[in-house]
């Protein structure tokens, strides 16, 4: 089973920014990626996808600070983290999944058991106050 490699994470100051990368990337026709995270002893959520056409959809209050996109010159998709707070301390993964009916559908059944094909190992993340 392909892994994705997820990379960039840190210790960052509140109020700086982040950029994660994760790779490969550009599955094709059909398939969505996404990034998620999890904190300690909380639930798994979605932080961002995007389908093959490019359109994203974001996880509540998100949008805005964040911003995923890929670049498939380069096989690569990422996450840019701007005005971060402490509360955005997780552990962050890539995931891929075939979705040929876009990002809403790829958005509800991420999290489902199965719900993605290919996960990422996590890359840390921890903002500071």
């Amino acid at each position: 089973q392909e892994q994705l490699v997820a990379s960039g994470g840190g210790s960052v100051q509140a109020g700086g920014s982040l950029r994660l990368s994760c790779a490969p990337a550009g599955y094709g026709d059909g398939y969505c990626m996404g990034w998620f995270r999890q904190a300690p002893g909380k639930e798994r959520e979605v932080v961002a996808i995007i389908d093959s056409g490019g359109s994203t959809r974001y996880g509540d209050s998100l949008e805005g600070r964040f911003a995923i996109s890929q670049d498939t010159s380069k096989s690569t998709l990422y996450l840019q983290m701007n005005s971060v707070k402490p509360e955005d301390t997780a552990m962050y993964y890539c995931a891929a999944g075939f979705y040929p009916l876009g990002v809403a559908d790829c958005y509800s059944g991420s999290l489902e058991d199965g719900g993605m094909d290919y996960w990422g190992n996590g890359t840390l993340v921890t903002i500071t106050s």
